[in-house]
């Protein structure tokens, strides 16, 4: 077969991945994975959320019914300055974090941790409450008004105001890093998951999807927060009724099922439920860290990226933003999340296997494997149980090797040889040989029996087990069955399509405030440009590189603001205390809203 037109493009592009894969993995290990007994990262948030708690005194569960009434507009005053309602500033919150890590972030979670990864995704809300209500409280206090009477504020203000102008270097760092995540989870992970969904579904190439979505951002983006905030007022409260009924059905339909599942995620949150399909499934670390580090990409509490949107908020009351804050994990985590997670759970595809067509690049990240070998309890592979070196395929039937794709051995597997790397429309059952180095088939030499080489890619026919959102939208399909008429993953990926974008959007606008911190207005719109750009470079780019891009980020920028957290704590409480013994819980007498038409 002769090379396709894509070929020489595909192949450029894995060499630069392979660089880049070997500095963030780097990264993502020291942020995520030192010390490897208990990461330290993980003992930060968990034990920052405690002691917001306790030293609050449990205001997430006190203060939840204040913070609803508070949004419904009992207490909107619209001389107040800012840029948003409490609303707005709510859902432009919300459509950060209600996301793609409501939908593939929870099955990525249970599928490298099990079901009990999901446990741990509740702790981090419950505790993450405390540490939204905290962070978005000094987020209103210490902010600044531009001379635009535009609002600017988060943690990099609270830092250096409310710690002191010695601290501005810790204020700093954050800024610069969340500059980054802007540009990797709240960027690139939505578009990626988003291209990868419609890719899997729909058939559409990956580059079409990131065109098509850089554009829409651009639109919204450059109309500033106010656009933002309508965009977000109106689409995040459709997306999120929508997905959730649609859950409510399957679980409806697989009522049965529904207790048992809550009953394997509460007992393997301790001890972790054994993984099927050649992943052995890992230990309690491993589970403990993945439902903290997926509840983290989730509600994003202690992370310091909703402060800023809550710092927009019209309003001269921080600690009652502060109430409206701490609903987010609460509707983004034991909701949302916990909805995904019972779906996954109910319908079993957790540890099932489905028939898929996957090619043999760096998209698939397929590897392949000496006969008889095991995937390690962390989901990796030993580099002896590696095929290394020259092996036979005849008619489509691999010879002493097999493979392996999302951390668990493909079955069923056929053999499948393909012109075009991007459409392979053209395929036959493939004989002859491959060369491989250390299992990575992305880039093996194919070689007929001869041992002359073919131009071409493999694809493999099989049977494995899916991850991200697409295990979520096998999950909808298969829970809902005959009621969609075969077609219920189509709401997933109607969900990804809307999350994605409207995650984006919000967190353009994170990425905004910090740079305006970092460098002055003048810098906004070539970032909101590069923005746009990496949304479409984030499209075509490898799930591995993705997450890992977006993880590192996220621990990054969340240790400063942990830090300023613990150090607020007290002036939390203090502003906390006033708000009470002023009698600021009961709406104002003349009612704004009525009084202000």
């Amino acid at each position: 077969m002769t090379a396709g037109p894509y070929l020489e493009k595909v192949r450029h592009m894995e060499a630069e991945q392979s660089i880049l894969e070997k500095i963030i993995h780097g990264l993502e290990n020291i942020v995520w994975g030192w010390p490897e007994a208990l990461p330290l990262i993980v003992v930060l948030l968990v034990g920052t959320g405690l002691v917001t708690t306790f030293r609050l005194g449990w205001v997430q569960i006190r203060r939840f019914r204040h913070g609803i009434r508070v949004v419904k507009g009992e207490y909107d005053d619209p001389d107040h300055k800012g840029d948003l309602s409490h609303f707005q500033a709510l859902t432009t919150a919300l459509s950060a974090t209600v996301g793609i890590g409501n939908i593939a972030g929870v099955a990525t979670a249970i599928h490298y941790g099990g079901p009990g990864a999901l446990f741990w995704m509740w702790v981090t809300a419950i505790f993450g409450m405390a540490l939204k209500y905290a962070e978005c409280t000094v987020a209103m206090r210490y902010r600044t008004i531009t001379p635009d009477g535009t609002a600017a504020g988060g943690p990099m203000y609270s830092i250096e105001k409310g710690l002191g102008k010695s601290w501005k270097p810790l204020a700093i760092a954050f800024a610069a890093f969340t500059v980054i995540s802007s540009f990797g989870s709240g960027n690139a992970v939505q578009s990626f998951t988003v291209a990868d969904q419609l890719r899997q579904d729909l058939s559409v190439p990956t580059w079409i999807t990131g065109l098509l979505l850089s554009t829409l951002v651009a639109v919204v983006i450059l109309g500033g927060v106010k656009r933002i905030g309508r965009v977000t007022s109106k689409l995040v409260p459709f997306m999120a009724l929508l997905y959730v009924a649609a859950g409510l059905i399957v679980l409806g339909i697989n009522y049965d099922q529904v207790l048992p599942a809550l009953n394997l995620i509460v007992s393997s949150a301790f001890q972790p439920a054994a993984q099927f399909g050649g992943f052995a499934g890992g230990g309690f670390i491993f589970m403990l860290t993945w439902g903290i580090k997926r509840g983290l990409f989730s509600n994003e509490s202690g992370q310091g990226s909703a402060p800023i949107a809550h710092a927009a908020a019209k309003t001269d009351e921080p600690v009652r933003e502060g109430m409206v804050a701490m609903l987010g994990p609460f509707i983004d985590t034991l909701v949302i999340c916990t909805m995904t997670g019972l779906v996954i759970v109910t319908t079993g595809v957790w540890h099932d296997k489905q028939d898929q067509r996957l090619v043999c690049n760096k998209q698939a990240d397929i590897k392949a494997i000496i006969a008889g070998a095991q995937v390690q309890p962390d989901g990796e592979l030993r580099e002896q149980d590696l095929a290394d070196g020259t092996w036979q395929i005849v008619e489509g039937r691999a010879k002493g090797f097999g493979f392996v794709y999302n951390h668990g051995t493909v079955d069923a597997t056929q053999v499948l040889l393909a012109d075009d790397p991007l459409i392979h429309s053209k395929t036959s059952i493939f004989t002859g040989k491959i060369e491989i180095k250390k299992g990575n088939l992305a880039k093996a030499v194919i070689l007929d029996q001869q041992g002359s080489q073919l131009e071409g890619v493999l694809v493999l026919k099989g049977q494995a087990m899916q991850n991200g959102s697409l295990l979520t939208s096998w999950a909808f399909q298969k829970g809902l069955g005959n009621l969609a008429g075969g077609y219920g993953y189509l709401i997933v990926t109607l969900a990804v399509f809307l999350f994605g974008f409207s995650t984006a959007i919000s967190w353009s606008y994170y990425g905004d405030r910090a740079i305006y911190y970092l460098a002055g207005p003048r810098w906004i719109l070539p970032y909101r440009i590069a923005f746009c750009g990496m949304h479409f470079l984030g499209a075509v780019y490898s799930l591995e590189i993705v997450w890992a891009f977006g993880d590192t980020a996220l621990g990054l920028m969340t240790i400063p603001n942990l830090l300023s957290i613990l150090l607020l704590t007290g002036v939390v409480k203090r502003m906390t205390k006033n708000y009470v013994d002023q009698g600021k819980l009961q709406p104002p007498v003349r009612g704004y809203p009525n009084e202000h038409k």
